[in-house]
């Protein structure tokens, strides 16, 4: 069997439970319940690939705007204007439910409800990660997108084209979502069954106190930890203690 070649999440502690890293030109689901952490995993996924491998990294946002996302990133240290000067990070907005108005040059695109539709953000995509010769995507969330299609059926065929339209961009990215329901028993999304490999991010009440746990439900080409780890988001951001465990 050939070696996979693996991608560094730039989150300490994860890539442990990685053995090394998410597997190159994988889709990776991020679910995770409010104040989890899902947007800073995606910013900081980007930011290690830039700073720590050379690898620009394209922000798809289906939720805030590229001045919240700068806003709220500079609390680590990022800087993402200047990556963004360097032309190592580009921002683009396909939310189905929002048009942003402002400069074109600053805000990218802004697919709005009236002008949505699936083949249009499917090219701002390709477009967008061509422009910068992406090697990682991050998409923030994906919840709108798919609520757009309330057939399960066609809902299913949306994600896998979503998918496949990642996959063939060679880039590594993740894609996040929202846990709609928390707790050891919660029923499975749809979602998590087509991504190539599925990161739980949620808060668990354990003893007196409520305590963030990560946990790889699952991931192809690479065997992984999959008991629940504790996680802190410090002021470097999501940080992994893969070593310590939760009950």
């Amino acid at each position: 069997m050939s070696k996979v070649e693996r991608v560094p999440s730039g989150i300490p502690g994860l890539d442990d439970m990685l053995y090394g890293g998410i597997p190159k030109g994988r889709v990776v689901l991020v679910v995770g319940g409010p104040g989890t952490g899902k947007t800073i995993f995606c910013a900081q996924f980007l930011v290690s690939g830039i700073r720590d491998y050379n690898e620009p990294g394209l922000f798809i946002s289906l939720d805030e705007s590229r001045h919240h996302i700068i806003r709220e990133m500079a609390s680590f240290g990022w800087d993402i204007p200047e990556l963004e000067r360097r032309n190592m990070w580009a921002f683009t907005d396909i939310s189905p439910t929002r048009h942003l108005g402002g400069d074109v040059k600053t805000e990218k695109l802004a697919i709005g409800k009236r002008d949505f539709s699936l083949e249009a953000a499917m090219g701002e995509i390709r477009r967008s990660a061509k422009a910068i010769s992406a090697k990682r995507i991050a998409v923030d969330p994906i919840t709108s997108f798919i609520f757009q299609y309330p057939d399960i059926i066609q809902r299913r065929s949306v994600i896998l084209e979503l998918i496949e339209a990642l996959t063939l961009t060679g880039a590594t990215t993740v894609i996040t979502t929202e846990l709609r329901m928390t707790g050891l028993e919660r029923s499975v999304q749809l979602e998590e069954y087509l991504a190539h490999g599925v990161i739980i991010l949620q808060t668990l009440q354990i003893g007196k106190s409520a305590t963030r746990v990560i946990q790889i439900e699952k991931m192809r080409e690479t065997p992984i930890d999959t008991q629940m780890r504790p996680y802190r988001i410090t002021e470097n951001g999501l940080e992994v203690y893969s070593r310590e465990s939760v009950f």
